[in-house]
């Protein structure tokens, strides 16, 4: 599979990446057999790139990629802090959409300490003394309110962004940037706080929603920072098309994201091709993609979203992206 660099770091990752929230049993639990099924799908399909965070089931998807790649030391892994877990006060059934979660309480720190805190633990459950990427999880107001972020904030510019400078220098890391859903932290961070290498962007470089165009895709060109693209289904409306109780940014698409869908599954399919690859295309294709973030706990599905990248779709279908 072919790779692309990361921002100017010397670090190369695969142009298709495995995103590991579904091995932390997201929505549904996943077998371990499940999980060791899916990783090998798409370990032998050349990805070589893996992307997984503590709140993925409270550090579970951690500790089942960590015992897969133990003996892949060639494997890029990329995990996430600001989210610092510790033993379970009481019995969790569910958090956050994971069913059957590790046994494990979470809280919020941005600061350098607690970012430091939660990347040595994230070490100890992949089985790694050193992680290729690392980024901030979820800071800003999509996640955390304008009120809620404010103490974020000023932890992660006080003392996290400088925390994970020294990381880099001191070769516990090779890169860093935030996995987030929204592009206003990001263009805050790369204004104030300072560079980042890399950016995980969740559904805001996609078919549907282009809102990285504006302002973040040319200032990150700009600065050297990539772009890695998750949530390219918009959290499922692509996938499903605008069908009965769609999802779009992980809640019930409105009246208007039907219509906009609607009418991007009619163009699509007028040129012989499914809403999902279209979808898929978009995201392979676009300029400012390191990576595209593939995630599933079903071979099947990562099967087919492979195979519909690998189809040849007419030169009509660039309009669409245009």
């Amino acid at each position: 599979m072919k790779t692309r660099p990361v921002g100017r770091t010397g670090l190369a990752v695969t142009e298709l990446s495995f995103g590991c929230a579904s091995i932390g049993n997201l929505y549904r639990e996943a077998s371990e057999t499940d999980v060791d099924a899916v990783l090998s799908c798409a370990w032998d399909a050349g990805i070589r790139y893996f992307d997984t965070a503590p709140h993925y089931g409270r550090g579970l998807s951690e500790q089942r990629l960590g015992r897969f790649l133990r003996d892949r030391p060639e494997a890029v892994i990329s995990t996430k802090v600001g989210r610092v877990l510790s033993p379970a006060r009481a019995p969790i059934a569910e958090a956050d959409g994971f069913v059957a979660p590790a046994q494990n309480d979470v809280r919020y720190d941005y600061s350098g300490e607690g970012i430091e805190e939660s990347f040595e633990q994230s070490c100890e459950r992949l089985g790694r003394s050193h992680l290729e990427i690392l980024y901030v999880h979820d800071i800003g107001e999509y996640t955390h309110g304008v009120a809620g972020n404010a103490g974020h904030r000023e932890a992660f510019f006080g003392s996290g962004y400088a925390r994970l400078v020294r990381l880099k220098e001191q070769g516990r890391i090779r890169a860093f940037g935030l996995g987030v859903n929204e592009c206003a932290v990001c263009l805050d961070v790369l204004r104030n706080a300072g560079p980042l290498d890399v950016i995980l962007l969740a559904g805001r470089l996609t078919l549907l929603d282009r809102a990285a165009e504006a302002e973040l895709v040319p200032e990150c060109a700009e600065a050297g920072t990539s772009l890695v693209l998750g949530g390219i289904f918009n959290s499922g409306i692509l996938a499903t098309g605008p069908v009965a109780g769609a999802t779009f940014d992980y809640g019930p698409a409105s009246p208007a994201v039907l219509e906009r869908v609607g009418a991007l599954q009619r163009q699509s399919e007028a040129l012989g091709v499914p809403l999902a690859t279209a979808a898929l295309h978009f995201a392979m294709r676009h300029p400012a993609a390191a990576s595209v973030l593939l995630g599933t706990a079903r071979p099947q599905s990562l099967t087919r979203n492979l195979k519909a990248l690998r189809a040849s779709v007419p030169a009509g279908l660039e309009a669409l992206f245009a």
